[in-house]
């Protein structure tokens, strides 16, 4: 379980927010928040041995070494001729005598003397003594004629193409996937090209989550007048299943001291992260401050950026276990938004995975866009291509409430704290939704 008071080699989370003093405690920058949250963070330890086709989208616990060669032997790249690069001639067409044939998974048993060549298949093992193949469509072959010899055109073939070096791929010894990684599909076949049939994984985070307030209902419930459904579970729920997360959902906690408290003990006792929406600002209704005073570290935040502006961040304890929290804001953009820019790379993080960047692309503003210096703005856009070129603008609506702009938008443009109004034609960076949403 995370423990983030137990390691006096980082900073408490109360020692890192007070570095930050010279920043305006009503916007502290998002660059800022994130470092925070980062050096904050200890990954669970706890591994676990799954099948190969359990592995899909697992940290990865420790590095894998290659016990073999990949490829294990020189082998041909081409379905083609093999012969000695020697038996070239440097200034007329080679011709050579057919004696065999090599086939994928059977090694050729013959010898070959100078001059003579074999017909190999794509993956057959190379002969000793042979190093070059030249592809079959390449050779000079007289029709209808048997194929006893084959006639090499002047250049048309390098010494020593076409053939895979045994190890060149992977040498045994080496690292084949380092520790850290979430497993694709790529991985798996690298993977089983080794011979290994287990691997070894850092176990699933628990991530339980819930939504505040009196006016929300579940879906299949009854909407009272001035009550909403609850949208934030179902995108969280969908953002912590990308993650690989395994999810405790706690449904509604209404506007109740009591009943918050029962919930973020439960909460805490079960999970190694708590996330909720809503309840993260300053109005009389919103109980979590007070709650965290009672039991954790946390610290509330008024973020520069837009949307989402109110941030809770820390620890919290019950029974002797402890777990990070996150408090996001209660409209359903803002909450998107703040869990991809701060809980996103926190969870992966404790996860044991490699966090890197969310990857970013220039695009050209296809209208001007109004952007106030001091914070930074997410922006929902709607990228494509037009006359050879990427260029991007924003979804009409763009209040945080709106979550049809999130399902309209397929990118979000990323307007950096420093800057200002954006005019069309202008470069901008958008990070795409396609795999992250």
């Amino acid at each position: 379980m995370t423990n983030l008071n137990a390691r006096p080699a980082k900073p408490s989370l109360s020692e890192l927010t007070s570095c930050l003093s010279d920043y305006d405690p009503h916007a502290m920058p998002v660059k800022q928040a994130q470092a925070i949250i980062h050096d904050c963070i200890t990954p669970v330890t706890a591994i676990e041995k799954v099948a190969l086709r359990s592995a899909l989208d697992r940290v990865l616990a420790s590095d894998i070494i290659s016990p073999i060669n990949v490829p294990a032997h020189d082998n041909s790249a081409m379905d083609g001729y093999a012969f000695n690069a020697v038996d070239l001639l440097p200034d007329a067409d080679t011709v050579l005598s057919v004696v065999g044939t090599a086939h994928a998974g059977r090694a050729y048993q013959g010898t070959l003397a100078r001059g003579q060549a074999i017909r190999i298949m794509t993956g057959a093992l190379m002969p000793d003594g042979l190093d070059t193949v030249i592809p079959q469509e390449f050779v000079n072959i007289p029709p209808g004629s048997p194929v006893d010899s084959i006639t090499v055109p002047l250049a048309a073939v390098k010494p020593g193409a076409n053939r895979r070096l045994a190890g060149e791929d992977l040498k045994a010894g080496s690292t084949a996937i380092g520790q850290g990684r979430i497993l694709r599909p790529a991985d798996l076949g690298l993977l089983a090209s080794l011979g290994i049939a287990e691997i070894p994984v850092r176990r699933r985070l628990r991530v339980a989550f819930f939504s505040t307030g009196d006016e929300l209902r579940s879906v299949g419930e009854v909407l009272d007048p001035g009550c909403v459904y609850d949208s934030n579970r179902y995108t969280l729920y969908g953002m912590l299943q990308r993650l690989g997360c395994d999810i405790i959902d706690m449904g509604v906690v209404g506007d109740d001291p009591q009943a918050l408290e029962n919930a973020f003990r439960s909460a805490c006792e079960n999970a190694d992260a708590i996330i909720t929406s809503g309840g993260v600002s300053v109005g009389d209704a919103d109980h979590t401050k007070q709650m965290m005073a009672q039991l954790g570290d946390v610290a509330f935040w008024k973020i520069g950026m837009r949307p989402g502006r109110p941030l809770a961040f820390g620890s919290i304890t019950s029974a002797g276990k402890q777990a990070l929290f996150f408090g996001l804001p209660g409209n359903p953009v803002a909450v998107m938004v703040s869990f991809y820019f701060f809980a996103r790379d926190a969870l992966l993080q404790m996860m044991g995975a490699q966090v890197a960047p969310l990857p970013l692309m220039r695009a050209t503003a296809a209208v001007g866009i109004r952007k106030r210096p001091g914070r930074t703005e997410y922006q929902r856009g709607i990228l494509s291509m037009n006359e050879g070129r990427w260029t991007v603008r924003p979804t009409a609506a763009q209040g945080s409430g709106i979550l049809r702009s999130m399902a309209e938008a397929n990118c979000m443009i990323v307007l950096a704290h420093e800057q200002a109004d954006v005019a069309s034609g202008d470069a901008v960076e958008v990070i795409l939704f396609d795999g992250l949403i």
